[in-house]
């Protein structure tokens, strides 16, 4: 029921009526706030309730081995929305998880160097601070391009025999910014430098290719442009290094204990999950990548792309306004500041209106936005069942405001 086709296209376009209807959400609000976390679609949140009720009728162990079969599915889906293989898949409770799951495992001697962005998000650039207290190792910044982007020049100079581990951002939180990875990738593999590459902001979003981007690690959130549950997200591991680095912690999941000084890791991704997880939201994240792949990444990144265009081109035209979106590239993420109004106020006023934005702070990407001298933005983000009128009408409430 989601799918008409127009005669004289040849791109398949989305019901967005339908798509509405099955998004309860779309009847109070104006949503844009994807970027923080998407409205689920009904399907998401009907498997997570027929779950919870199953574990209230049945028991919680007995409940996960009822519907096994479709815990397992899970990888299946989070494989073929990236393209890999099921056992380079590991379910997480959340990006940043699965992020430090994979960077706390390396072993940074001092003099080590990691490459990372301007554009990096505060929790991961928090972690190299941690650990370069803590062992010495170097954190070696790319420069941003004329765009705003990584700079692949600046990247291909900083290379050299002290360099780690390279980790970037695909798409950054304070920004419609798109980072090359898959450049990235390539000088990574060149020079053969674990690659790990954070797609909070962009799975779910546009298509995102493992084989294409090069990456060797990759974290990613559930309840973003996935339009999955809060707590869920996966983290993914190439497979030829799964078995060469073990997780910063472990349990009777990812190991098993062979003998009474001796245990045996296991072979897949999985080493790098916990027993315990959230059975419902895992299967309700597994329901949001099946909707997400049943529409199809190159549809819902058209029209992320459309809405994006007109919300932009249509600030532009505010006086007070200002675009502070970066990238030769930009995705579904628009940010503005105003020369009349603070972003709390903005925030709050639209708020009033029934329409939902966020904020972006300073300390969410230090590096970037105080070198761009921002404080803070506002944050609107759009996905596919937003609308051409709920963008005319945010619109009108910032120029009635604003101006």
């Amino acid at each position: 029921m989601w799918f008409f086709y127009f005669q004289d296209e040849v791109l398949m376009s989305l019901n967005i009526i339908a798509l509405r209807q099955d998004t309860p959400g779309c009847n109070d609000i104006v949503h844009f706030n994807n970027a923080g976390a998407a409205l689920s679609p009904q399907p998401v949140v009907s498997a997570i309730k027929k779950h919870i009720d199953l574990e209230t009728t049945m028991g919680g162990y007995e409940a996960a081995a009822h519907v096994d079969p479709l815990i397992e599915q899970f990888y299946d889906s989070a494989a073929k929305l990236i393209n890999c293989t099921r056992d380079e898949i590991a379910f997480m409770d959340n990006a940043t998880r699965a992020w430090d799951m994979i960077f706390y495992s390396f072993n940074f001697k001092k003099g080590d160097k990691i490459l990372t962005c301007m554009s990096e998000y505060a929790s991961n650039y928090l972690a190299f601070l941690q650990v370069s207290k803590r062992t010495g190792v170097i954190i070696d910044v790319i420069s941003d391009d004329e765009y705003g982007q990584i700079s692949l020049t600046d990247l291909a100079t900083k290379i050299d025999e002290r360099v780690k581990l390279i980790a970037v951002t695909h798409v950054p939180t304070q920004g419609g910014l798109i980072n090359p990875v898959a450049q990235v990738g390539q000088i990574a593999k060149k020079y053969n430098i674990p690659y790990l590459l954070d797609t909070t902001q962009s799975v779910g979003q546009m298509p995102v290719d493992v084989q294409a981007i090069g990456c060797d690690f990759l974290c990613a959130t559930g309840r973003k442009f996935l339009r999955g549950p809060r707590g869920t997200g996966f983290l993914y591991i190439r497979k030829n290094l799964i078995e060469q680095i073990e997780p910063p912690f472990i349990d009777l999941h990812s190991a098993c204990w062979v003998a009474d000084n001796d245990y045996v890791m296991r072979k897949d991704a999985r080493r790098f999950e916990v027993w315990e997880q959230n059975i419902a939201t895992k299967i309700g994240l597994k329901v949001a990548i099946d909707y997400a792949l049943l529409l199809g990444l190159p549809e819902i990144w058209q029209r992320i792309q459309l809405l994006a265009t007109q919300m932009r081109q249509q600030l532009t035209e505010i006086t007070s306004i200002k675009l502070q979106d970066s990238g030769q590239q930009q995705c579904g993420i628009i940010t503005f500041t105003s020369t009349k109004k603070t972003v709390e106020e903005i925030q709050q006023h639209l708020k009033k209106n029934r329409i939902n934005v966020s904020i972006s702070l300073q300390e969410y990407a230090r590096l970037d936005l105080s070198k761009r001298n921002i404080a803070a933005l506002v944050r609107a983000s759009v996905h596919y069942y937003n609308t051409e009128e709920e963008i005319e009408k945010f619109i009108q409430a910032i120029k009635f405001y604003c101006n």
